[in-house]
């Protein structure tokens, strides 16, 4: 019996269309079609998929000279890892490239949004452009709120496009012959790029004060010049983050990839367990920000809520930690 023969036998054995298989190894329906009608033949990396799928051997599904036999029973069971080849990693890479520039600058449109509204706001109040406080305000808010909504579909966009991958961040792999290599010859390559974004980012960000500092020597405190000062640190800020974002994001595909730092097998375990409070945490955060600068209308203040929320998560899980293992 040939490939596709037990491809064939194993699928309608399971009670599975053609399509449900598909879905189940993020193929077409055409992909098992012609794996079935022996037009073509599935990469190691899905037959390893149908082996783990159907529950028989590789050299099951492989030799024509062996039988369909299902696993024996009494063997421990392994571990249930997804199996990365080649083509599947170069896809994962190009896409997360495509979101590294697309995440930065979603993050920067946000950082800048209150631009426009603190300096029109500055600008009314003394007197330099001659609208009403109402004017000033709103058309603030609508660039606020446009920029927002670009960040949001950008983002969008980048969780819709990178669905297919996100068992990389939760599920423990194996990548297929060739592909650590690869991985570790491009990260090597991108490292000075990396190290060089991030300091760049890093210094940006610490010398986003200067302006404030200047205004103040100057002795704008009640001036527009302090409006000023304010944007032009927000437009550092941003422009620092939108490099240590954009370096970091490529950085994580390549340790996605090879299970390393924070998307180690150890990692992802404890991500699982800790999801539920991660999510309550940011959303806590969010609606947080958002309450104070609305009823406020600091927005020119409310964003260091984020750094310290940040410096904060860490307190916060290590504290959860220590007290789940001293419950141990």
């Amino acid at each position: 019996m040939i490939l596709a023969e037990k491809i064939v036998e194993l699928r309608k054995k399971n009670g599975w269309s053609q399509e449900e298989l598909a879905e189940k190894l993020e193929v077409s329906r055409q992909s098992i079609s012609k794996w079935e009608s022996a037009q073509s033949v599935p990469d190691m990396g899905r037959v390893l998929r149908l082996s783990e799928l159907f529950g028989v051997t590789t050299d099951a599904l492989l030799k024509d000279e062996i039988s369909l036999a299902e696993r024996d029973d009494s063997l421990p069971d392994l571990p249930a890892f997804r199996t990365v080849g080649m083509e599947e990693a170069n896809a994962f890479l190009r896409v997360r490239e495509s979101d590294a520039r697309r995440i930065s600058l979603g993050v920067l449109l946000c950082i800048l949004s209150p631009v426009l509204l603190i300096l029109c706001t500055g600008a009314q109040a003394t007197g330099i452009a001659a609208m009403r406080e109402g004017q000033a305000v709103g058309i603030g808010l609508v660039a606020l709120f446009l920029l927002v909504g670009g960040a949001v579909a950008l983002f969008v966009t980048c969780s819709v496009r990178s669905a297919r991958y996100e068992y990389l961040e939760k599920e423990p792999i194996e990548t297929l012959y060739g592909v650590d290599g690869m991985v570790r010859e491009r990260r090597e390559r991108f490292q000075p790029v990396y190290v060089r974004q991030l300091t760049v980012g890093i210094v940006l960000c610490v010398v986003s004060v200067i302006p404030l500092f200047a205004a103040l020597i100057a002795g704008g405190e009640e001036s527009f010049l302090m409006a000023a000062a304010v944007a032009a640190l927000l437009a550092l800020v941003s422009a620092g983050v939108l490099l240590i974002v954009r370096c970091s994001v490529v950085r994580g595909s390549f340790q996605m990839l090879l299970e390393e730092g924070d998307y180690s097998r150890e990692a992802k375990e404890e991500r699982r367990r800790y999801a539920t409070l991660s999510s309550v945490y940011w959303l806590t955060v969010t609606a947080g920000y958002l309450a104070w600068s609305f009823l406020t209308g600091s927005w020119d203040r409310t964003w260091i809520v984020w750094p310290v929320a940040a410096v904060a998560y860490g307190a916060v899980f290590g504290i959860v930690k220590a007290l789940r293992q001293k419950s141990r």
